[in-house]
């Protein structure tokens, strides 16, 4: 065994989060061999999970999801910490280390309440609070009305069935985490492309924690770390905010990777689209770099979004 006492994992309380989090745990214990409660899982509440009327950017952006963790972390109330990886701000505090990045799930998006993307139309309305979706869906089909929509996978489906909106988007990695197999149709990454680091369970631990670290480097997947570094380099070099459409793809191809990213105006009338390929070891320069090459394309008032 490790150490006398388990290590403690830090997780947000929502049923998503905590099967995260328990995946997370069961890779350490499988790949160190070591017995089942080597591992506690401590659930801290965020403001993400508090505030569930208003949109994330609207209260402080991604930060509502993490920086409670990253106290407890940094107070060492927690060994280590897990998140969905798009739930992470771009820039991350230097005393925290990207420790592992677990084999990432299905990228695509699922449409819940109408049959496919095809069966949206102007007027309908649809439950999301992710400007990335609002402009994806909106660049398809002007007209369409949103709502906002927070909260958990079951409390978005429950407002779906009490008929608050026509249709809504669900990332599929969370619903098959969630057992929920048979719900809502998919929707090819072809026609919308997902957010950085949709479907990947990401780990984090004290960047001064070189024993936590080596137990994490154990479970991390390189494929998947690999993409996660570049379309976290891409999303932190346009700059911007919660409030930016940003969307962003990696995928090995043969002996490199294939990044395919894009930005978009909220109201979805401007796409700027762009991909590359690139070598492992290049992940985060190349990321940056298309980063560069988009907002060069972008018009004035897009490139605003992001560039002060």
């Amino acid at each position: 065994m490790h150490k006398a006492e388990p290590l403690k994992l830090g997780t947000r309380g929502s049923p998503l989060a905590l099967v995260q989090a328990r995946a997370a745990a069961a890779a350490l214990v499988a790949a160190h061999g070591w017995a089942e409660d080597s591992v506690e899982i401590v659930p801290i509440k965020t403001t993400g999970d508090k505030v569930q009327d208003r949109p994330l950017a609207e209260i402080g952006g991604k930060a509502l999801w993490t920086k409670e963790l990253d106290r407890a972390l940094l107070a060492g109330d927690i060994d280590f910490a897990v998140h969905s990886a798009k739930d992470m701000e771009s820039v991350r505090p230097e005393a925290i280390a990207l420790a592992a990045a677990l084999p990432r799930a299905d990228v695509r998006e699922r449409i819940i309440g109408v049959s496919g993307l095809d069966a949206l139309t102007p007027g309908m309305r649809v439950g999301t609070t992710s400007p990335r979706r609002a402009a994806q869906l909106l660049a398809r089909v002007p007209g369409l009305g949103l709502v906002p929509f927070r909260g958990n996978v079951a409390t978005r489906l429950a407002r779906i069935d009490a008929g608050e909106a026509d249709a809504t988007l669900l990332a599929s990695a969370g619903l098959e985490r969630l057992g929920l197999h048979a719900i809502g149709a998919f929707i090819p990454v072809e026609t919308l492309l997902p957010a950085p680091g949709q479907a990947i369970i990401a780990i984090e631990a004290r960047a001064g924690d070189s024993a936590m670290l080596g137990r994490l480097a154990a479970i991390t997947d390189a494929d998947t770390m690999t993409a996660l570094v570049a379309e976290r380099a891409f999303a932190a070099a346009l700059g911007g905010s919660c409030h930016s459409p940003v969307a962003a793809l990696a995928v090995r191809d043969g002996d490199a990777f294939h990044l395919r990213a894009e930005i978009l105006s909220p109201d979805g009338r401007e796409r700027i689209a762009e991909e590359t390929r690139f070598p492992a070891a290049d992940a985060a320069s190349a990321g940056r770099a298309l980063a560069r090459t988009i907002l060069n394309r972008a018009s004035p008032a897009l490139r605003s979004l992001f560039v002060a």
